[in-house]
């Protein structure tokens, strides 16, 4: 059976096309878009850029003065009351603080943990040594302790504004937004003056859904203390999240008006130029965080994101290789790293990417679909079928699932399971060409032709522009030898689809067999412009020039059949050694991959891939003079090819 009548169409989901969600992550403001879900960080987290780490560090340094100012009376105070242990153990405190508010000056998180935790340990009724503990254990993402030390603060202290913010700050990361609007709505109560107050509220509010409220808090807080780039900046993420996308863009502008380089602020303005389909603005918007922020990964998934918008796929694809470097588990850049690498070839690296998403999302039958999808993509039927299967038990009677399945069934040749699937199929869908279609490649498969007919001819009806289904009953029908109407079928075929190239080689091949050599001979050429390395049109037209008596030309089709066939034999012998070299690379043996990548280029000296992969394996073994040389070669021969490093 030739390998151009088992096309199979596979779907991404039931209406065919990608499915993409948002990520609904903690401290994510989420944005719907019409073909995406965009999300602005707001600044729940301590380290989330440079500046917020400033203010809070002087916020905080600010407040660990006053609180020595209150530990040094106390130690007066000790020393005349108290023996001498006590006055001693006071003393030590205060060096304690003042050493750990020192280590903070240099952010040193390590050092000034360590010292206030002497501090604790030697004073611990003292609210602002709880406080401070807790502000350095949240910086270093221990949410737990950094919360037990906050509510001991505001248990001892129950006034002590700054340790309510910093405990609703501890509880939005822990996703409890009612107690972080709660510890928020204090402070505002305690110190309704301090624009930070009004900021933690906001964010508590927009993360517990209430925009409005969010609004509302973020207004006072600019109100109060408009220099703040960053209440600006989150005051655009919650007029996004309320659709007032040019009010949002007019409070982006100002954050960058405040602080021209707050990347963050150029992020989010690119995101929303992204939304609003204003490709240039948000590319270079994008371009300029990346600039100031080299290593935030959203910048790069959202950069690759604007990218493939303009078509610049090869681009796109770079960025959403180091997104997913910077941060393995976002979802979303491995899975439009994965489509990416399926559309570039790269079966292997796409279905890599995909199983990190169902690691990272493995109760997402979407995830198991398009890992099942990849694999489908490499020959690996087997892998495929556990994959939709598991996204079949995940969400049952997904007639997209079910007619992958049937695909991945059809590839590993059990005809018989992949008819019942493309049968359950229909009836989630029965007006679904292409699972018409699909069926009557099964039946076709299991020479069931009269059933089969019928399913291409309903594919037909129900989608006339269905290439493939013109094409493959064209196919049926010549093989059954109605050759005039197999060839009406396939002219419906290049009708639907004008660059069949394989659609022309088979129109012309019927014509020839049917006698009409003039109309087979433009039909083969056609197919050999569409497709110029196409042996086995070059090779049919030189029969058919034969035939009409032009020698000369026929000879010099054949001729270049010849040469292409053998050029297609040394393609797949490269292919295949390349195939294997991989294999022994990433079980670690490095000897038997060098050895596979130069017999391929031994088989075919102009094959980049191979190339690559001998420099990645050179490369591995601490070559480096010859790896380079390798990636040289592979980067001239391919461009898309470039050496990991760049």
């Amino acid at each position: 059976m030739n390998y151009w009548h088992t096309k199979v169409r596979v779907k991404r989901g039931q209406d065919g096309a990608l499915k993409e969600r948002g990520r609904g992550q903690s401290g994510k403001m989420e944005w719907n878009c019409s073909y995406e879900r965009f999300s602005l960080e707001l600044y729940t987290r301590f380290d989330s850029h440079s500046l917020e780490f400033s203010r809070e560090l002087r916020a905080a340094l600010r407040a660990g003065a006053l609180a020595l100012a209150f530990l040094l009376v106390c130690a007066g105070g000790r020393a005349q009351t108290k023996n001498s242990n006590s006055s001693a153990d006071a003393a030590a405190a205060n060096s304690f603080y003042s050493q750990g508010l020192d280590a903070l000056q240099r952010q040193d998180l390590s050092g000034a943990r360590a010292a206030f935790e002497k501090t604790v340990k030697l004073i611990p009724r003292s609210p602002e040594a709880h406080n401070s503990l807790g502000w350095v254990l949240l910086a270093q993402d221990e949410t737990e302790a950094a919360t037990a030390e906050f509510r001991a603060a505001v248990s001892l202290k129950p006034d002590f504004a700054q340790a309510h913010m910093n405990l609703s700050r501890a509880l939005l990361r822990k996703g409890d937004a009612q107690g972080a609007v709660r510890e928020a709505s204090e402070a505002v109560r305690l110190v309704p003056e301090d624009s930070e107050t009004h900021h933690i509220l906001g964010q508590a509010l927009s993360y517990s859904g209430d925009s409005g409220g969010a609004r509302e808090e973020l207004e006072r807080a600019i109100a109060i203390e408009a220099s703040r780039p960053e209440l600006h900046d989150d005051l655009g993420s919650v007029l996004v999240q309320l659709s007032k996308m040019e009010e949002a863009t007019a409070e982006f502008s100002e954050a960058l008006k405040v602080q021209p380089e707050f990347a963050q602020a150029h992020l989010h303005l690119g995101v929303l130029r992204l939304q609003q389909k204003d490709i240039e603005g948000a590319e270079s918007e994008l371009r300029v965080a990346a600039r100031l922020e080299p290593d935030n990964p959203l910048t790069h998934y959202y950069l690759g994101q604007t990218l493939e918008s303009k078509g610049a796929a090869d681009a796109a694809l770079l960025e959403f290789q180091y997104a997913t470097k910077l941060d393995p588990y976002n979802a979303d850049a491995q899975k439009q790293l994965g489509i990416l690498l399926q559309r570039s070839g790269n079966g292997e690296d796409a279905v890599m990417a995909f199983r990190q998403v169902v690691k990272i999302r493995p109760a997402s039958a979407d995830a198991h679909n398009d890992l099942g999808l990849a694999l489908l993509q490499i020959g690996d039927a087997g892998n495929s079928i556990q994959e939709f299967q598991a996204a079949l038990k995940l969400k049952p009677n997904d007639a997209g699932y079910e007619g992958n399945l049937g695909a991945a069934y059809l590839q590993k040749t059990d005809f018989d399971a992949a008819v019942a699937h493309f049968q359950s199929a229909l009836k989630f869908a029965p007006q679904n060409a292409a699972f018409h279609y699909d069926l009557g490649l099964a039946l076709k498969m299991k020479d069931r032709l009269p059933e089969a007919i019928a399913e291409f001819k309903k594919a037909e009806e129900l989608d006339p522009k269905l290439a493939d289904a013109h094409y493959t009953l064209g196919v049926t029908l010549w093989q059954q030898g109605e050759f005039a109407a197999a060839a009406e079928e396939l002219r419906a075929a290049v009708q639907a689809k004008p660059d069949y190239a394989e659609a022309y080689y088979t129109l012309g091949s019927v014509l020839k067999q049917k006698g009409d050599l003039l109309p087979a001979a433009d039909a083969l050429r056609e197919a050999i412009r569409l497709q110029p390395d196409f042996a086995g049109a070059h090779t049919n037209l030189g029969a058919v020039l034969r035939q009409l008596g032009d020698t000369d030309g026929a000879a010099a089709e054949s001729r270049t059949g010849m040469e292409l066939l053998k050029q297609k034999s040394s393609e797949q012998a490269a292919m295949f050694a390349t195939n294997s070299g991989r294999k022994l690379f990433n079980a670690g043996d490095l000897d038997g991959a060098i050895s596979q990548f130069r017999a391929a280029i031994q088989s075919l000296p102009a094959y980049a891939p191979a190339h690559y992969q001998l420099g990645l394996a050179l490369q591995r073994k601490g070559n480096k003079e010859e790896s380079a040389k390798e990636f040289q070669k592979a980067f001239e021969l391919d461009p898309h090819l470039k050496a990991p490093s760049q």
